[in-house]
């Protein structure tokens, strides 16, 4: 019998340029079909959210103080009546180990998980430790009954600008990091979210002035993406998610710039000291291979 893959149509306000005020398109990089996902639509009563800054919402203020993020406007959309956010900011592949009592209690439907891209910052970056501790958690939410999805990063020094060294590390960070979700995607039969392929993703709206958190706009993005993907893969998405940013705590040019100073920089220069050994390491390799590349000519010249 043929399943029939729930769909959801997205309405985009005018918050988007016009080149992306479209349905969301259907990803080709997908590992796991839908129809092999997909028994039947499953209604979500709890959503899990199982993150690091992004998932805690920075980048998007809430009124009162704090942050709001994809994850509430994600909830709203899928009908949860219950969210669980255990989302923390620095948290890594296996600090999200620590967390999965906590999301297991709850007992939800769907889960997100939104980790890894601060272990690639890290000097003790490593692919197969990471594999391991991605098979742990992701084990035990799938065992659990869990319908979970995760993400595969874009290209990050399209939205922040890194010295050639630096860029070129975090680069190839970033594709080992993928690759470790695509092999834990296939092996877990889980859904992945490609952000590489998002509308709208490398535009300056989309991203805080800190160019490492999604905006206001940029998380409801987010949670755009994560609904459509979702009612791909089975869940019932009752809900839509607007692209008029509204509901959030406006804050001021100068707010944003205090921000960036006290708490931005301070975080970035941790971060590249982190780095800084692996892009030495990089560069010193391209500068070794090219002393042994032959010089154009050298070989005729010998030859005459």
């Amino acid at each position: 019998m043929d399943v029939q893959v729930p769909r959801i149509l997205v309405v985009v306000s005018g918050c988007l340029p016009a080149a992306h005020r479209e349905v969301w398109p259907r990803f080709d990089h997908e590992l796991v079909s839908a129809t092999e996902l997909v028994a039947s639509a499953r209604r979500v009563r709890v959503l899990a959210v199982l993150g690091d800054s992004v998932g805690v919402g920075i980048g998007d203020p809430a009124h009162g103080g704090g942050w709001r993020g994809f994850a509430p406007l994600l909830a709203e959309a899928l009908g949860a009546v219950e969210l669980v956010n255990v989302s923390a900011s620095g948290l890594r592949v296996g600090g999200a180990r620590e967390r999965l009592a906590r999301v297991l209690r709850a007992g939800p439907d769907v889960g997100v998980l939104l980790v890894g891209m601060n272990d690639t910052m890290r000097s003790d970056f490593d692919p197969v430790r990471l594999g391991a501790e991605l098979d742990e958690v992701l084990s035990a939410l799938v065992a659990a009954g869990v319908l979970v999805i995760t993400v595969r990063y874009h290209d990050h020094h399209q939205v922040f600008r890194l010295p050639g060294p630096l860029r070129r590390a975090l680069a190839a960070r970033i594709a080992a990091l993928n690759d470790v979700l695509d092999a834990a995607a296939r092996r877990h039969r889980i859904a992945l979210l490609d952000l590489a392929r998002m509308p709208g993703i490398y535009e300056t709206a989309a991203w805080s002035v800190d160019r490492l958190h999604p905006s206001p706009m940029g998380h409801r993005m987010l949670a755009q993406a994560f609904a459509t993907r979702l009612a791909e893969i089975g869940a019932e998405v009752p809900g839509r998610v607007s692209l008029e940013c509204t509901g959030g705590r406006e804050l001021s040019p100068l707010a944003h710039w205090i921000w960036l100073v006290c708490k931005g920089i301070p975080w970035l220069c941790r971060r590249g000291r982190d780095l800084l050994p692996y892009a030495m390491v990089a560069v010193l390799r391209d500068i070794g291979r090219r002393a042994r590349r032959p010089i154009a000519g050298s070989a005729a010249q010998r030859t005459v």
